[in-house]
């Protein structure tokens, strides 16, 4: 399984971390120059959830942008839910 949300599709993104160095113009120095410049990774607060895709109950990762925003279904948590649900279906 990716880590990759299944509602919004946000995944893994890269970027670059400076270290600088030197003393400002400003005070006197000549400049700041990057010292160090090594890649790294932004990665989203993935969860993994249980939620209601087509009426059936899967899990997948979510993002919790996804499940604040109300993206997410989540399935009832007891069964009897799910009977009244399908006895005022069939009425």
């Amino acid at each position: 399984m990716p880590a990759v949300c299944h509602f919004t599709g946000k995944k893994v993104s890269f970027g670059k971390r400076r270290a600088w160095r030197g003393q400002a113009v400003s005070k006197g120095g000549f400049g700041l120059k990057p010292t160090g410049i090594t890649r790294r990774t932004f990665k989203p607060n993935l969860q993994k959830l249980t939620v209601l895709i087509d009426g059936v109950a899967t899990k997948v990762r979510v993002s919790t942008k996804a499940i604040r925003t109300g993206l997410v279904v989540k399935p009832l948590k007891r069964k009897y839910g799910y009977t009244r649900q399908q006895k005022n279906a069939t009425a």
